[in-house]
């Protein structure tokens, strides 16, 4: 997709004001200064774990220019199987449980990310500095040790305090360049071939993971300083990869909680059978094939997301996905412990830099796993969390729907009686309302269903911008349309709106 200079007027460049979204939704500018305070004399003194790993020569794989980094792993053979290193920045060791620094993270919940910068779950100090697993430095870590069987399933667990330090930080886009060259880093040469058996995991136990390309917010590529386009994005193999570690750590997690009866689950429930039917009947309308007895989560995982009529089923597939909490317990388990996305039980244990949470389950996990009690400050804490964790969740959903309306309304801005081609996703026959995605930029947008059927493309004209409210008001053309460039995803911008007319 070409990325678009916004101007003035005049001519000069206009920076889009990212903070007035921030201020809107009260979003902290500065931490406060006990807690820096705190922080800057736990950096001083950085706690010296009993165990020495140092000799593991770990990596970390992050966006570019991350400093906040959070794990670091090392990956080699074991017999016929495979063993992981995977050190988790030791935060726990860093504040106190009921200092100001412990206090402002509850007020904050999780590092919350525009596109200009990262207003951090920790200060700086910390999550960019002393906590922070960066390269030749000697820190303070989790260390978790999974043993993989021949088929990639976890057959043995350890997990402790030690002391790690990483040889390099890198970069998603670098790593998979070197996939593709053939020159991976040696502790990661065999992330690839781990994380396909992962992934053939997640289909024998179908569980429905959505993988859809994704609208983002990104600098324009012609090194001006605060302008900011939208693009597509889908996750690359080596991030598909990297994340299965992730979820093998996790739902490590939950069975060692699982088995001690006390923890702080990550749940999602199984899709009701209605959901099933409607998506089934969505598929039908779409012409994709649907045999019966398939799960969705193994339909979905073969279909091919380019296609106008898939992205708009998998559209409709993201409401078997609603409901996702986090589940307390203690003394007897839960009824529902699974996540169907991940279609086992799985716990946030993996990201403490940025996630309150995986604080509390990480120091859960350590306790049970050493026989010792869970301490005090970590239990009473479990009831909680899921209160915090889902208001912060919520407000960073609203950060980035607000950041991404505001560059939508910059780009349209200027381009009345310009035609895009559009996907229609949905048809909403009762309120008489179609939901369509621009394919560039990839904007939502509803108009009335008349004449409109889900899966179809066509060219649409923009009639108006709502600078205020983020509304963009278009005019399908109903006559057949070119073939899309490709389905694109994202919330719908508040208050948009398109009109059909018929010619």
């Amino acid at each position: 997709m070409p990325n678009r200079r916004v101007l003035t007027p005049s001519g000069a460049p206009v920076a889009i004001d990212f903070q007035a979204v921030r201020t809107r939704l009260g979003i902290p500018s500065d931490y406060p200064a006990d807690a820096v305070s705190e922080a800057v004399a736990a950096a001083a003194s950085p706690p010296v774990p009993p165990t020495d790993r140092t000799d593991l020569p770990l990596v970390t794989i992050d966006p570019a220019g991350s400093m906040d980094l959070d794990q670091a792993m090392h990956l080699e053979t074991r017999g016929d199987g495979y063993r992981v290193h995977y050190a988790i920045a030791d935060v726990a060791s860093f504040v106190s449980p009921e200092g100001p620094l412990a206090k402002e993270t509850w007020r904050r919940g999780e590092t919350l990310y525009s596109p200009d910068l990262a207003t951090p779950l920790h200060p700086r100090e910390l999550s960019e500095g002393a906590a922070s697993l960066l390269p030749d430095q000697n820190r303070p870590a989790v260390l978790w040790t999974i043993d993989l069987g021949p088929d990639g399933e976890p057959v043995a667990v350890d997990l402790g305090r030690a002391l790690v330090r990483s040889v390099a930080r890198l970069d998603y886009i670098g790593v998979q360049r070197d996939l593709d060259a053939g020159t991976l880093h040696p502790s990661i040469k065999l992330l690839p071939e781990i994380g396909r058996l992962r992934e053939e995991a997640l289909r024998t136990r179908h569980a429905i993971t959505l993988d859809l390309p994704d609208a983002e917010v990104v600098p324009v590529s012609d090194g001006t300083t605060g302008h900011w386009t939208l693009d597509l994005r889908a996750q690359t193999e080596i991030e598909k990869a990297n994340a299965q570690i992730s979820l093998l750590t996790g739902m490590c997690a939950a069975q060692i909680m699982l088995a001690g009866r006390i923890g702080l689950l990550r749940t999602l429930p199984p899709a009701a059978e209605k959901e099933i039917r409607l998506l089934r009947a969505s598929a039908a309308a779409l012409q994709i094939d649907w045999p019966a007895g398939m799960p969705a989560g193994d339909l979905i995982a073969g279909l091919d997301a380019s296609a106008p009529a898939v992205s708009a089923f998998l559209d409709d597939a993201v409401h078997l996905l609603r409901g996702a909490g986090y589940t307390p317990f203690s003394g007897q388990v839960p009824d529902q412990p699974l996540h169907a996305g991940v279609g086992a039980a799985y716990a946030h244990v993996t990201a403490p830099l940025r996630r309150l949470v995986d604080r509390y389950a990480t120091e859960v996990c350590l306790a049970l796993h050493a026989g010792t009690p869970v301490p005090q400050w970590a239990s009473a804490a479990l009831t909680e969390l899921p209160k915090v964790m889902t208001a912060s969740s919520r407000l960073a959903s609203e950060l980035d729907r607000g950041c991404t309306t505001a560059v939508s309304v910059f780009l349209l801005a200027g381009r009345k009686g310009d035609e895009f081609t559009a996907t229609v996703l949905q048809i909403d026959t009762d309120k008489d309302r179609a939901v369509v995605l621009l394919h560039e930029p990839p904007v939502r947008a509803h108009c009335p269903a008349a004449g409109l059927k889900e899966g179809e493309v066509h060219q649409v004209r923009l009639v108006s911008v709502d600078q205020d409210n983020g509304g963009f008001v278009v005019t399908p053309l109903l006559a057949p349309a070119v073939e899309p460039v490709g389905p694109v995803t994202g919330p719908p911008a508040p208050g948009t709106t398109i009109r059909p007319v018929a010619g």
